[in-house]
């Protein structure tokens, strides 16, 4: 079952990888982690409309394969006289509910999760980039910093040691989350001051380089 969900996590990112590679972006790789999956990319398209793109292509793969999974199960149930193990309609019930888990809470707008892209990209179309990478970052380090708070009030407060494992689990994956979202906005703030010193230079010499733009990454 585990297995089932972290080939879900890979489907995720390649939605995102693929979407990707279509607007010319490289992809570097793609990380499992045990609290989730990251797509390295060479760089995050400043258009706000491809990063939308591919952006909500992630969770829409997790939705489609609800839908399949779905499909399945009612499938099987019109199959009333074929006697299948009720294992497999659990199976199936599982990764259903799962992939409409991870594709509703990747859109929560906490940065740099993909609900946290999909702000930012919208906040892209009224003000700079940094800018809105500056309140999306805001907005998400808040929301996490709350959730952390939350989980270890469960943590503290429960006596079960299930629920005690997964608000302690919880609460690594948004303290995961809000360092990244500082990491990132400091990365594309670095980013674009070195473009826009670039941009006051006149003429560079042959063969001065230039900034190269540093992988960012997406975390689900």
């Amino acid at each position: 079952m585990l297995w089932s969900f972290f080939a879900c996590v890979v489907l995720h990112e390649l939605g995102h990888s693929l979407m990707a590679r279509r607007f010319g972006v490289g992809v570097r790789r793609i990380l499992l982690l045990p609290i989730g999956g990251m797509a390295e990319f060479e760089s995050i398209p400043r258009e706000p409309r491809r990063e939308l793109l591919i952006t909500l292509a992630g969770p829409a793969v997790n939705f489609v394969i609800a839908g399949v999974f779905w499909g399945l199960i009612y499938l099987l149930g019109a199959l009333s006289t074929w006697n299948y193990p009720a294992a497999i309609s659990d199976f199936l019930d599982a990764l259903l509910w799962g992939n409409l888990v991870m594709g509703l809470f990747n859109l929560v707008p906490v940065f740099p999760m993909d609900g946290g892209r999909i702000f930012r990209a919208l906040l892209a179309t009224r003000m700079s980039y940094l800018r809105a990478t500056f309140f999306a970052a805001t907005v998400g380090k808040i929301i996490a910093a709350l959730a952390v708070g939350m989980a270890i009030v469960v943590v503290v407060a429960t006596e079960e040691k299930e629920e005690m494992f997964q608000a302690s689990l919880l609460a690594a994956l948004f303290t995961f989350i809000l360092v990244m979202a500082e990491l990132e906005f400091r990365t594309t703030k670095t980013r674009e001051t070195a473009d826009s010193r670039r941009l006051t230079i006149p003429k560079l010499a042959p063969g001065t380089p230039s900034t190269p733009e540093p992988p960012l990454l997406t975390a689900i």
